[in-house]
């Protein structure tokens, strides 16, 4: 997977307008997350590690979700 780049105001005006658009960039923005939960979870045993660990996992269910509602799909390796 590439490195994941910010989302800009562009994106965001034409994740309004275009459906599929948004479609890919809500699934991107998911397997960067899922990437760095695992990347987390291989590397930083703290407490702190933990809890990093616990909201990115919280995160991607709530990301998941929203995907979900807008009608696709996840492709969750």
């Amino acid at each position: 997977m590439k490195d994941f780049s910010p989302v800009t105001d562009a994106d965001l005006a034409r994740a309004r307008s275009d459906r599929a658009f948004r479609q890919r960039l809500l699934e991107r923005s998911l397997e960067a997350l899922l990437a760095s939960v695992k990347k987390l979870r291989n590397s930083d045993p703290s407490a702190d590690g933990n809890t990093k660990l616990r909201e990115g996992v919280e995160l991607a269910v709530r990301l998941a979700e929203i995907i979900q509602k807008a009608g696709g799909r996840t492709r969750v390796s």
